[in-house]
C-alpha cells in the first residue's frame, strides 16, 4: 500500500465510518510494547497490556487505557446491531466493541489499524 493510499483509508476510515479489510492492518499480527494513539488526533487509547491475538483480523484490546478516552454509540450498519467505538477526543472512528473477549473485562475492542498510530515503550538501560 502507498502513501497516498493509506492515508485515503485513514481519512475514510476516521471520518466516514468505513473499515479496512481484515488481516491487511498495520497492528493486527504486532506485540510490541507501547501505547496506541489515535491517528485523528494523538490521544493514547490502548496499551499492549490489554492488547491480545483474536483472530478476527483486527488489532483487539480488552481495555482502554482509561475510562473516557473512547465512546461507544450504536451502530445499525449492514442490517447489524452493533457498538461502534470512537475518539472522545476528536470523534474519529475506531472500530466496535464486542461482549466476547477475555477476563476481566469480557470485551474485545475490534479496532481498524489505520485508526491508530503506535508509540513504542521507552527501553531503559540495563546494569553496566
Amino acid at each position: 500500500m502507498t502513501m497516498e493510499q493509506d492515508t485515503t483509508l485513514r481519512k475514510k476510515v476516521l471520518w466516514e465510518k468505513a473499515t479496512e479489510m481484515p488481516f491487511t492492518g498495520l497492528y493486527d499480527d504486532f506485540f510490541e510494547e507501547g501505547s496506541y494513539a489515535c491517528a485523528g488526533c494523538g490521544t493514547v487509547l490502548f496499551t499492549s497490556k490489554h492488547k491480545y491475538n483474536s483472530g478476527c483480523g483486527w488489532p483487539a484490546f480488552s481495555d482502554a487505557v482509561s475510562a473516557g478516552t473512547v465512546e461507544e454509540e450504536v451502530d445499525r450498519s449492514h442490517g447489524m446491531v452493533r457498538r461502534e467505538v470512537h475518539c472522545a477526543k476528536c470523534k474519529g472512528h475506531l472500530g466496535h466493541v464486542f461482549e466476547d473477549g477475555p477476563r476481566p473485562t469480557g470485551l474485545r475492542y475490534c479496532i481498524n489499524s489505520v485508526s491508530l498510530n503506535f508509540i513504542p515503550a521507552k527501553k531503559t538501560a540495563g546494569p553496566r
